[in-house]
């Protein structure tokens, strides 16, 4: 899909760019997910919003490039927590480009964004809206302060995102259920992980119920959520040390048949380009 924005943006942070102008719909795109950065672009075609930015300012600009996008155009920044792989380039981009932060009063008080031109305190479960995106912020186990992720709502159709989650609880099963598309994470495969190189305690935090997701736990995750809706399932944060994207597909695959069509699997160098919630 070709991105739905003005073509041709500079990255020059003196000259204010074109408003977007995607087709009417909810798209999406990942900058890159892992352990050395997560971001992730949310559109409903007049509305550009940036799920949390774990790159430095100028490689987020860079990968903001590659997508058509100019970090002007963001009409805001969200953030799931104060973790360094989520929240690295949320500040000096806010700063240098005017954008207002969305985050949870625990993630504020953490005290690792800095100062920004201005910053809105999340209530989790409390629905919001920036423009024509509906956004719900929702409360996930995980070893940060307060941690959330968002679901968002848009002419009809809803997107998950859906990572750092330590394990599936009955109310993320709630909330995301019946999703169109589902940014899902399949952070380790366990034989990898017992057998890799990390220290016993980061192993044991990494696979706790307040770490990340297995792959056979995404699985798991998926079959309550129901399949039958979603139309592309991004598979997302996975390690670069404890698991493989060979490894996600042979735990999902058989979930849908074996049909891969709808699994994309947004990599740490690359993320995934545009994709459209039809």
């Amino acid at each position: 899909m070709a991105s739905p924005t003005t073509p041709g943006l500079h990255s020059s942070p003196g000259l204010r760019s074109p408003e977007p102008s995607p087709a009417p719909g909810l798209s999406f795109a990942s900058l890159g997910s892992g352990s050395k950065g997560n971001a992730t672009l949310v559109s409903d075609g007049e509305t550009l919003v940036l799920v949390d930015c774990g790159f430095g300012m100028r490689e987020a600009e860079k990968r903001l490039a590659r997508l058509g996008v100019h970090p002007r155009q963001l009409a805001a920044v969200l953030v799931t927590h104060e973790h360094s792989d989520h929240i690295t380039g949320v500040g000096a981009l806010a700063r240098r480009h005017q954008l207002p932060v969305y985050l949870s009063a625990g993630s504020w008080l953490s005290g690792k964004l800095g100062d920004v031109p201005s910053h809105h305190l999340l209530v989790p479960q409390a629905r919001f809206a920036i423009g024509g995106l509906e956004i719900d912020p929702v409360t996930v186990p995980h070893d940060a302060r307060e941690p959330i992720q968002f679901c968002f709502r848009a002419h009809g159709r809803r997107l998950g995102l859906l990572t750092d989650l330590g394990h599936p609880t009955s109310h993320v099963v709630d909330v995301f259920s019946g999703c169109d598309a589902l940014f899902v994470e399949c952070n380790h495969d366990p034989r990898m992980l017992a057998e890799g190189r990390y220290p016993a305690h980061l192993k044991r935090r990494v696979a706790g119920r307040w770490g990340h997701l297995a792959n056979g736990q995404a699985a798991d995750l998926l079959r309550q959520l129901g399949l039958d809706r979603l139309q592309r399932i991004v598979c997302s944060h996975l390690s670069a040390q404890n698991n493989h994207p060979e490894r996600v597909l042979e735990a999902l695959v058989p979930l849908l048949d074996g049909d891969e069509s709808r699994l994309l699997v947004s990599a740490q160098d690359c993320g995934i380009d545009w994709q459209q919630v039809a």
